[in-house]
């Protein structure tokens, strides 16, 4: 145990609603405590610096994975219960939990379907969807922006990629919910049965959605991974099935929570809002800003798969790292005065995409999300103010909000 370990808990903990509310303060004690500390409750190695964190990301001694190397005993950790077998299954066939050469082959064939002028090719519907999102909005006099707005606009342009029918796209996000909640840290058994019923039930619909592109392929990144499996590029079918999952997951929830948490720090910093209502021209570095601001994934977890020393702490093969991402991007040696929401930043290396061989392959894509709705809200909403005080969710690692009721 590092020399604060016990301090940490202290400082650091996840499941206090206060903390989840705003952990900031939190991050800067940990900082200030070192670069390395051991939290027992959760068995990880907490890492809150920006350059520590950049620097993991890219090492190549860490994993997301260890099975590739090592049997569940070789690495002094205990398999998974049998009945969370389909979440284990669906999730450790996602590039995102891969390592090379499996992550390499399946990313480089997704990769095609997120060229830039692919992504680009996404602009003018993305836009269009926005504004008719946000025009409904405005016809009712406001309501929930995340279930009206921040929600239905990533997972329609992913299930649009995808090729799934707009009629059959209701369970997407209820499916996604339920599987992201096994990302938290130590999650309950009730959570880990939803998971594993939403992991059943997604990928019995992705077979069939499969089957139906074998016998008709359309013109959608389904039928691409079929040809492409058919060519010789060796994808099996769960091997599309837990990519599919990965993108609806990671597509949209993301851009879900950086779209809430976004404009609830923009109520709580009018002149920031009011710049940014002033000159449209804002709006790219502020999609980059508000995405450092309240940093809509927290942390990231690597297995340590050869020993390693961390400003003097060795931490030894089979540890677990909990890179703090929200830690990182309001680190003081990289953003100046960074618990200021600026949005005329220019200088932003925040990680919030992470970094390395698993930077996210849909941030180009996001980008334009967050940049269309941010910009229909301020053209067709432009008196939008907050109805209600908004309740944080529960979740540390996802960080998002319940709702975010708002008026016009």
């Amino acid at each position: 145990m590092s020399a604060t370990g016990r301090r940490v808990e202290g400082v650091f903990d996840p499941w206090d609603p206060a903390f989840v509310a705003d952990p900031y303060p939190a991050f800067a004690e940990l900082r200030a405590l070192g670069r390395v500390h051991y939290y027992e409750p959760s068995n990880q190695w907490l890492v809150p610096h920006h350059a520590d964190v950049a620097a993991l990301l890219r090492d190549r001694r860490l994993g997301r994975t260890y099975t590739h190397r090592f049997t569940h005993e070789d690495f002094g950790r205990t398999a998974p219960p049998p009945e969370h077998e389909p979440f284990h299954v669906l999730n450790d066939h996602g590039m995102l939990d891969l390592e090379p050469p499996d992550h390499t082959r399946i990313r480089r064939l997704v990769s095609k379907a997120f060229t830039p002028r692919t992504v680009e090719r996404l602009r003018p519907y993305v836009h269009q969807l926005a504004s008719e999102l946000v025009a409904d909005l405005v016809a009712a006099g406001g309501g929930d922006l995340l279930t009206d707005v921040a929600e239905p606009l990533p997972v329609a342009v992913i299930a649009e990629m995808l090729g799934i029918p707009e009629s059959e796209r209701a369970p997407l996000r209820p499916w996604s919910a339920d599987i992201c909640g096994m990302y938290e840290l130590n999650p309950s058994e009730e959570t880990a049965a939803r998971a594993v019923r939403a992991s059943v039930e997604f990928t019995e619909y992705l077979r069939e959605l499969i089957a139906a592109r074998r016998k008709e392929p359309g013109d959608d990144l389904v039928s691409g991974l079929i040809a492409a499996h058919d060519e010789g590029d060796r994808l099996t079918e769960q091997e599309m099935i837990s990519t599919c999952v990965l993108l609806l997951n990671a597509g949209h929830e993301a851009t879900v929570n950086a779209t809430v948490n976004g404009w609830w720090a923009l109520f709580r910093n009018p002149d920031q809002l009011a710049a940014l209502r002033a000159d449209r021209a804002l709006v790219p570095t502020a999609v980059e800003e508000l995405m450092r601001y309240d940093t809509p994934l927290q942390l990231f977890e690597r297995w340590v798969l050869e020993d390693i020393e961390i400003d003097g702490t060795a931490i030894p093969r089979g540890s677990e790292i909990a890179m703090l991402f929200g830690a990182a991007n309001h680190d003081p040696a990289v953003f100046a005065d960074p618990e200021k929401l600026d949005l005329s930043r220019r200088e932003n290396p925040h990680i919030s995409f992470s970094a390395g061989i698993h930077y996210c392959i849909g941030a180009p894509l996001a980008r334009i999300e967050l940049a269309a709705s941010l910009t229909a809200l301020l053209d067709l909403a432009p008196g939008l103010h907050l109805a209600a005080t908004p309740e944080r969710r529960p979740n540390f690692v996802m960080r998002g909000l319940k709702e975010l009721r708002v008026a016009v």
